[in-house]
Formats: C-alpha cells, structure tokens, sequence
C-alpha cells in the first residue's frame, strides 16, 4: 500500500468546543466531526475502499477503521476505543470511536499541535443552565494555517463575526501565491479550478477574491 497522505482540516472543517469554565471565560478545544473523517476517507481511498466496524470489548465499545490495501489484495485495519457523550451514550462512544480510529490514519491529527486557546467572556455572554453559568456564545475557526504538519497560524471569531482570538503570523507569501496563480489563468475554465482550489482557505481573503475578480473581468472581455 502507498503511504496513505491527508490533506490538513480547513477552518471550516473544525470546530470549537468549550473545555474548562471560569467566572472569567472559557477555554476552547478544537476537534472534528464524524462527518468530516468521512468525507476526507471517501477523498482520498474512494467511498468503496474504506469500512468502518464496531465490537464492545471488555464493557467498551471499540471501532476499527479498515482500509483496502489493492497491492496486496486485503484490508489494513487501525482500531480505538470511543468515550461516550453527555448526550446519547452509545451514539456518542461509537462516534468518538470512529474519530479516533481516524485520528490513528492520520486524519486531523494536526489538531494535537492547536496552542492553548482561552475567551473572556463579557457578563452578557454566559447564561444560566442547571444552576451553572454557561456561556451562550458560540465561536468558530475563521482561518488556520499550516508549517510542516503543525499549526502555525490559528483565527478564531464569535458568532457576530467578531475577532476573540489569534495566534501566530498569517502567511501573506501562501496569499501572494494563490493571487499571482489566479492572476495568470489562460481562461475561465482554468480560473474556476484555481478558485475552487483555494476556495476553502481564502474564499474570505479580499485580496484572492479581488485576483480572481479581476482576471475574470479581462477574462470575459478579451
């Protein structure tokens, strides 16, 4: 079997969860949904070449992940146990397993590498819910960045769009880059693939959106 690569998450693809609380505000932990293991499984092996089983051993419930070795002719496997929710206990232990399973693939584990990550939050921000104060503010990745296999630049905002947290130093040059490759496309077809290329990571950035803009507008009226 080829060495099995996958690609890094995009902001879009990660999402914020509240770890510890205080009276001051919340630290964030940023993790995957099962959704996401999925699709980057379907990208890379193809929808056909992947499975996923579930075994309860010793009182636990263990998923394996196995992917399909067409060298070989058989399925490599990679199993972890799964750590039920607060919610819905075996839906919770099976999906927390899956991910798990994925993580050993490969799959997100550039989330170990996420710097600590802590809110303040204003007195409007925290409701009250089972007698605790919990905050009613959600907050989202707006962009993250990447330097060899490690997080390198991470944006985080609330749900008004607003900036509540960020670490490291924003690659312009990666920008610069995707600007100056939208800027030399020979036609709208190529420009369109150039876009949906870096969609993902600076469909927000003005200056790929104003790149791609303009070279569309000489594009169209050559």
């Amino acid at each position: 079997m080829k060495q099995l690569v996958f690609r890094t998450l995009q902001a879009d693809e990660i999402d914020c969860r509240v770890g510890t609380v205080t009276d001051a505000g919340v630290s964030l932990l940023m993790y995957k949904d099962a959704r996401v293991d999925m699709r980057l499984l379907d990208e890379v092996v193809g929808t056909m070449n992947w499975k996923r089983d579930h075994e309860i051993i010793n009182g636990n419930l263990y998923c394996t992940v196995s992917i399909y070795n067409d060298e070989t002719k058989e399925w490599v496997s990679k199993q972890d146990v799964g750590v039920e929710s607060n919610t819905e206990k075996e839906k919770g232990q099976a999906s927390d397993a899956f991910k798990r399973a994925c993580f050993n693939w490969g799959i997100g584990r550039e989330l170990y590498t996420c710097p600590f990550v802590w809110i303040n939050l204003r007195q409007d921000e925290w409701r009250m819910s089972n007698g605790r104060k919990q905050p009613k503010t959600r907050f989202y990745v707006d962009a993250i960045e990447y330097k060899d296999g490690k997080v390198s630049y991470l944006r985080i905002i609330d749900d008004r769009g607003v900036e509540r947290y960020k670490w490291g130093k924003h690659d312009d040059d990666a920008v610069g880059a995707a600007c100056l490759e939208a800027a030399g496309a020979g036609d709208l077809k190529e420009l369109e693939a150039i876009y949906h290329k870096y969609e993902r990571q600076y469909k927000s950035n003005t200056y790929f959106i104003n790149a791609v803009t303009k070279r569309k507008n000489e594009l169209s009226a050559a």
